[in-house]
């Protein structure tokens, strides 16, 4: 997530009331994920195991729980518990803000589009010419929309992502400040939930369409021309690459990806990333024709 401006370390700091190392003018632009993170960035690290990863990052300010040494360019924030400071910068950022109608007067609505009885728009949301919301979806805060988007019944744009960290007294919740962006000519089905970016975006682009039932999870991208198939689910953080078909009942693991053009069958489950243009069955799913040759020589030894 962007800032609204430009912020230094020090108003940073003030924040979340912990102290810094660096120059108090430093710019941070952004907090961001460890994964999703860019110049300007601020982000988080509270196990040693990560120091390297989180220290060697695009990102210029690091949130810690350790004073180490500060990598040239950038800047330390040292605190004993960064997931919950973290957890501060977001709700300051981006607050809890209550609707007082079921369309938000500071959503931004084009010329054509038409929102059925029923259908929630949250505050700042962005919906562009030509869409048909509805009656009943729901789309919540910050979220964006383009042209001639079709979004059904039930459908939830932007609900939180899932995303938990374990305690010894509990889960604690990892508060999202991301969006979901439906690109052109989009159409989502009845039911189908798409989750925000934790703190970046969930993208479906240009001219993808969803079956009723499926899930999106947060952070994931899916490419132009898909097919997503009833009760699909994806989970965060997986991309989807151009012209990828995915039938009904198809579960999808976090952090892979799936090549352009590739089909998988119905029913099939994902555990790892797969080369695009071929077609995958299975559970776990391998190219079609191999899974069916084991299929059919399972058959004659049972028939023996």
């Amino acid at each position: 997530m962007k800032f609204p401006k430009e912020y230094t370390l020090k108003e940073i700091s003030q924040l979340i009331k912990q102290s810094f190392i660096g120059d108090a003018d430093f710019a941070v632009t952004g907090i961001n994920e460890i994964h999703m993170v860019e110049k300007g960035d601020l982000t988080f690290v509270d196990h040693p195991k990560y120091y390297d990863k989180a220290l060697n990052s695009a990102a210029t300010t690091i949130l810690i729980n350790k004073e180490v040494e500060c990598p040239e360019g950038k800047a330390l924030i040292i605190s004993e518990t960064p997931f919950d400071d973290y957890m501060k910068l977001v709700k300051h950022f981006r607050p809890f803000e209550a609707a007082s109608a079921m369309i938000s007067p500071t959503a931004e609505i084009g010329e054509g589009t038409v929102i059925q009885p029923g259908a929630f728009i949250g505050n700042h949301v962005k919906i562009g010419k030509n869409c048909i919301i509805h009656a009943n979806a729901c789309i919540y805060d910050h979220c964006q929309v383009g042209n001639e988007v079709i979004i059904h019944s039930g459908a939830i744009i932007g609900a939180d992502a899932y995303y938990f960290q374990k305690r010894a007294d509990g889960f604690k919740k990892f508060e999202s400040c991301g969006r979901v962006i439906l690109k052109d000519k989009v159409e989502v089905g009845a039911l189908c939930a798409i989750d925000k970016g934790v703190s970046g975006d969930t993208i479906i682009d240009e001219d993808t369409k969803m079956d009723n039932h499926s899930q999106i999870g947060h952070d994931t991208y899916i490419g132009k021309h898909c097919l997503i198939g009833a009760h699909a689910a994806v989970a965060g953080v997986t991309r989807i690459e151009d012209d990828v078909i995915i039938w009904g009942r198809v579960a999808i693991n976090k952090d892979i990806v799936i090549g352009k053009g590739a089909v998988i069958l119905a029913t099939s489950a994902v555990d790892k990333t797969l080369e695009g243009g071929k077609t995958y069955f299975g559970s776990p799913a391998i190219e079609a024709r191999q899974k069916w040759k084991e299929m059919a020589s399972l058959r004659r030894l049972a028939n023996q």
